[in-house]
C-alpha cells in the first residue's frame, strides 16, 4: 500500500467508524451480534489473498463481518461487563501511534514516548488526588499490573531473591490475602508470580461484600504462627461483581503494622476519583504501594491503558530493570527508561492516548461523565428499592447495581432459573445487554452504567423493558411450577 493509496483507506475507514458511531446513537441496532457460531469464519477464505483486493470489496466485507461481528459495547444500551474506552480523541491518537510504527525500548528509540508518558502521569496523579510521592508508568491491563505488583512485594520480601535462588531457596511459604471478590487476575498473577494457588487467602467478607479486617487480621496471624510469611495484600475499590470497596484505611494500617505490600486494585472505580467527592472510597491509600486505575474503562481512552502507580520507583526499577548492551545509551544515566518499570522490553506509544484525549476533551468532561453516570445509577437505584419484588443484593457506591426480582413463590433453583431467564430474553432481543453473576449462593443480575452514547433515557428504557420481561418470565416459571 502506497502513501494515496493509504491516504483514499484511511478517510473512507473514518467515514466508516463515524457512520458507525451515529447509527449506534440513532437507530440503536441490536447490542449482540446476530451472528451464529462458525459463520464468519466460513465466510472466510481458506487461504490468504496472493494479490491486493479492491478496497470497495474489503470495506464491503468490513461492513458484513467486523461491523456486525461485534457485541456493540459503545452502544447506548450496552449494561454488560463494564464501560470500555472508545472516546474518538483515543482512536485518533491510536492511528497515530500505528502511523509512527514506534517501540519504546529505551528512551533514545522514541523520547517523545518516554517524556509524553512521564508527564501525563504526572497529570493524572494530580488529576486522581494523588500525592507526590506517587510515581506512575502505563501497562497493558490491571491483570499485568498484578503480576508486577506481586513481584514487587515477593522482592522486597525475600530480600531480592530472584538474583539468587529464587523461592526455591526460601525456606517458608509466602503468603498472599485477597477475596474472593477480588478479580480472578489476582489468583492468576499471584500463581504467575510464584506463590502458588495454595498460598493465596480468600479473606471472608462483610455484608457488603468488603474485606473483613479483622479475619485478615486473623489470617495473617494463623500464618505466621504455622511458619508461613506474609507477603501481601490485594484489596479492591470496586470489585468485579459487585464494585464493592474494601476498607484501604483500615487494611493499610494491618499491612503498614505487619510489614506487608499492599497493592489497591481500583481498575474500574478508579476513574471515580476525578470527582473529589468519591474519593473518600480510596481513604488510607497513600500508605499502599501500589494501585492501578484502567483508563480505558470509565475513562474513555482506548485499550490497552492502565494506570500503575508506586510509592517506590527505585524499588520497582529494581526488580525490572534489564540492560542487555544492545540496548545501552550515553543518556541512561540521565532519562527514564520506561522498559524498566513492567514486564514487557518493547511499549508502544499508549500515553498519546491520554495526552491528546485530555488536550481535546479536558479533564473536566470526562469528570463530568463520571457524574452523569453515577447520577443515572442512582436513579436506577431508586426505582429498585421502591418497586416491589425487586431488590439491591448490594450497594452501589459508582455505576454498577447487583439486581435480582424476587416473585413469591420462587426460590432456589427456580429463582436462579427465573434470573437467568429474563436477562437471556432481554439480551436475545438486542434491546440491551446484561450480565448475571453469581453473588452469595444465588445468581443475580448486573446493571453496568457507563457508555459514552448512554443517557437517563436509555436507562429509562431498560428499566421498562427489565420490569416487563421479569414479570412475564415469572408467570411462566411459575405457571411450571404449579403443574
Amino acid at each position: 500500500m502506497n502513501n494515496e493509496q493509504f491516504r483514499a483507506a484511511a478517510y473512507a475507514l473514518i467515514d466508516r467508524i463515524v457512520t458507525y458511531r451515529e447509527e449506534l446513537a440513532s437507530k440503536t441496532p441490536p447490542v449482540l451480534s446476530k451472528k451464529e457460531p462458525g459463520e464468519i469464519l466460513r465466510a472466510l477464505p481458506t487461504v490468504a489473498p496472493e494479490q491486493p483486493e479492491n478496497l470497495a470489496a474489503v470495506l464491503q466485507d468490513l461492513d458484513e463481518h467486523v461491523f456486525s461481528g461485534v457485541m456493540h459495547w459503545q452502544h447506548p444500551r450496552f449494561f454488560g461487563y463494564f464501560p470500555v474506552g472508545g472516546g474518538l480523541a483515543s482512536v485518533l491518537a491510536a492511528i497515530v501511534t500505528n502511523g509512527l510504527g514506534v517501540i519504546g525500548l529505551n528512551w533514545q528509540s522514541a523520547p517523545a514516548l518516554t517524556e509524553i508518558e512521564t508527564a501525563v502521569m504526572v497529570w493524572m496523579r494530580d488529576l486522581l488526588g494523588l500525592s507526590s510521592a506517587w510515581n506512575g508508568v502505563i501497562q497493558d491491563s490491571a491483570s499485568s499490573s498484578a503480576v508486577v505488583a506481586l513481584i514487587c512485594a515477593r522482592e522486597r520480601t525475600t530480600a531480592y531473591s530472584a538474583a539468587a535462588g529464587g523461592l526455591q531457596a526460601e525456606s517458608t511459604a509466602l503468603t498472599v490475602y485477597t477475596t474472593a471478590e477480588a478479580h480472578s487476575s489476582v489468583v492468576k498473577a499471584a500463581t504467575l508470580a510464584g506463590f502458588g494457588h495454595d498460598n493465596v487467602r480468600l479473606v471472608e467478607t462483610d455484608a457488603d461484600f468488603s474485606m473483613n479486617t479483622q479475619a485478615l487480621q486473623a489470617a495473617i496471624s494463623e500464618d505466621r504462627a504455622a511458619g508461613k510469611r506474609p507477603c501481601a495484600i490485594v484489596a479492591t475499590v470496586g470489585t468485579t461483581s459487585t464494585t464493592a470497596v474494601d476498607p484501604i484505611e483500615a487494611i493499610a494500617a494491618i499491612a503498614v503494622r505487619e510489614g506487608i505490600w499492599l497493592h489497591v486494585d481500583s481498575a474500574m472505580a478508579g476513574s471515580a476519583m476525578l470527582a473529589p467527592e468519591f474519593r473518600h472510597y480510596w481513604q488510607g491509600l497513600e500508605s499502599a504501594d501500589s494501585l492501578v486505575v484502567n483508563a480505558h474503562k470509565w475513562m474513555t481512552m482506548a485499550p490497552e491503558c492502565s494506570f500503575y502507580f508506586v510509592r517506590d520507583a527505585e524499588h520497582l526499577v529494581r526488580v525490572m530493570s534489564t540492560n542487555p548492551s544492545y540496548l545501552r545509551t550515553d543518556v541512561d544515566g540521565e532519562v527514564i527508561n520506561y522498559r524498566d518499570w513492567g514486564i514487557p522490553l518493547g511499549r508502544t506509544f499508549r500515553a498519546l492516548k491520554v495526552w491528546l484525549t485530555l488536550r481535546l476533551e479536558g479533564a473536566d468532561a470526562l469528570r463530568q461523565r463520571i457524574r452523569r453516570d453515577c447520577g443515572n445509577t442512582a436513579w436506577l437505584a431508586q426505582q429498585v428499592d421502591a418497586t416491589d419484588a425487586w431488590e439491591r443484593v448490594a450497594p452501589a457506591p459508582f455505576q454498577t447495581i447487583c439486581l435480582i426480582h424476587k416473585p413469591l413463590g420462587l426460590e432456589g433453583e427456580a429463582l436462579d432459573a427465573h434470573t437467568l431467564d429474563w436477562c437471556r430474553q432481554i439480551n436475545n432481543s438486542g434491546f440491551a445487554y446484561l450480565t448475571p453473576a453469581i453473588v452469595g449462593e444465588r445468581w443475580i443480575v448486573r446493571v453496568s452504567v457507563g457508555s459514552e452514547l448512554m443517557e437517563r433515557e436509555d436507562v429509562e428504557a431498560l428499566w421498562e423493558v427489565m420490569r416487563k420481561t421479569a414479570e412475564d418470565s415469572a408467570h411462566a416459571h411459575t405457571a411450571k411450577i404449579i403443574s
